[in-house]
């Protein structure tokens, strides 16, 4: 039997968690496998870190959440967010469930034709769209969702020009009760910004006006606040079809559904506190079957969320490089794993637990990724069991954004594998290298040559 490792004794004060009757939680349980496939031969088949995605969690999760709306409403359309995760095994996982595709650039949108979405199921959001962009969203009959009176200008020159219908909706912006308030997007509903747009695309010629849409915010974590939005679009829809005799097609909620990840700052985990399917479900469509709306004239609920369909089936997994004691005699723990590969650290207090078994004794912690800058920091606190070099570890709940955020910093990006159903994993994008971040760079002749 090997004689345990000798640490002198340490007094410090306690950073991590909050003591409550029951005395602090100190039992950290492994991550040893995902999908029947172990940590450790994932890592030694793929290299460390790695990003791991669970196909069979993807589609559980969205025919949860599809199941919420529909048992609750007739007519539900799910639009995958191409910005929380583009990987194209990703959307096309949600596509095959159905999904269509929500896009908020050129670049998005050339991705989702490119992933064979029909152009009339791209729904094409966001600020900035060129006049290319709109004259092939135009071209495609996509729905174009109007954000400023510059682009309903430019979108009735580029339909007067091609004499081609644009099918439009407008964004909203309106006071739900969440606080900030994201009037940065779209028209504001309570000074009257997005009854003058209303009247100029019914003014127009060529545009029709499909649907309207709003996005409240981001980790909602009230969804009541969903019910004071979609009872105003649906008084909206009723105030446009009294002046103009004209239906509207489609009420889209957006997305911003909280994941179970927890915010830095919470007091109680995100899985505790974060609200189901069913209770953003029940909110919005409440208010939707309770409107002034004609039952014969229901619009189809549109739904873009993506954080709390892809949080859960995104893992990473790293190694352990080294343990250090800080000078005021702290633990840290220095991992493979940086804030660039895990953006979301910024925000959340990220769960990290072992993939092997480990001794039950655990200390305040500060985990830090590889860079060499102060501010890589995974946990700043953290109860955490002592590892050793070359240890495994593995971060769960990292599906959303960090792959669309991930930037190229120090290090290589890493591989992306995909675990199928039948639990075989795939890789769905390869690591970059030498030769792929030399790719783009070009030398000036005079700089070809150095001298030393």
């Amino acid at each position: 039997m090997e004689k345990p490792k000798f640490e002198r004794p340490l007094i410090n004060r306690i950073n991590a968690g909050v003591p409550d009757k029951f005395g602090m939680k100190t039992n950290v349980q492994p991550i040893s496998e995902i999908d029947d496939n172990t940590v450790n031969n994932l890592l030694s088949k793929f290299g460390s870190p790695l990003y791991i995605l669970s196909e069979n969690k993807i589609r559980n999760t969205f025919q949860d959440a599809l199941s919420a709306f529909k048992t609750r409403y007739p007519k539900v359309q799910f639009a995958w967010s191409y910005k929380t995760n583009y990987l194209n095994a990703v959307c096309n996982v949600f596509h095959q469930e159905g999904s269509w595709a929500e896009v908020v650039s050129g670049f998005e949108y050339d991705k989702a034709i490119a992933n064979g979405v029909p152009g009339n199921k791209i729904i094409f959001n966001g600020p900035d769209k060129s006049t290319d962009d709109l004259e092939k969203a135009i071209q495609n009959g996509s729905l174009i969702h109007m954000d400023h009176f510059d682009e309903l200008y430019e979108i009735i020159r580029i339909t007067g020009e091609q004499k081609l219908t644009a099918k439009v909706a407008i964004r909203i912006n309106m006071d739900t009760g969440i606080y900030p308030k994201w009037d940065r997007f779209g028209f504001n509903l309570e000074n009257g910004e997005a009854w003058s747009a209303i009247n100029k695309i019914m003014a127009a010629e060529l545009l029709e006006l499909n649907g309207l849409h709003t996005h409240i915010g981001t980790y909602i974590m009230t969804p009541g606040a969903y019910g004071v939005a979609a009872g105003k679009l649906a008084d909206f829809a009723v105030r446009i079809e009294r002046k103009f005799n004209h239906t509207i097609k489609y009420i889209d909620m957006g997305g911003g559904f909280a994941s179970k990840n927890t915010l830095k700052g919470a007091y109680l985990p995100g899985s505790d506190t974060c609200p189901s399917f069913d209770d953003y479900a029940e909110a919005i469509t409440d208010a939707l079957v309770n409107s002034d709306i004609q039952p014969d004239k229901m619009p189809t609920l549109f739904l873009e969320t993506g954080r709390a369909l892809i949080d859960d089936a995104g893992y990473l997994l790293g190694t352990v490089l080294a343990n250090k004691r800080l000078a005021d005699g702290r633990r840290s723990l220095v991992i493979d794993i940086g804030i660039n590969m895990l953006f979301t650290s910024f925000w959340y207090e990220h769960s990290i637990v072992p993939a092997q078994d480990h001794q039950q004794d655990t200390e305040d912690t500060t985990i830090y990724g590889p860079l060499c800058m102060n501010i890589d920091v995974i946990r700043s606190a953290v109860q955490f069991p002592l590892l050793e070099k070359n240890d495994q570890v593995v971060i769960p709940r990292i599906g959303a954004y960090n792959m669309t955020q991930w930037l190229q910093f120090i290090t290589y990006r890493p591989k992306v594998v995909m675990i199928d159903n039948e639990n075989n994993p795939h890789i769905i994008r390869e690591n970059e290298d030498f030769e792929s971040m030399n790719l783009h760079d070009r030398m000036p002749e005079h700089l070809s040559k150095i001298g030393m």
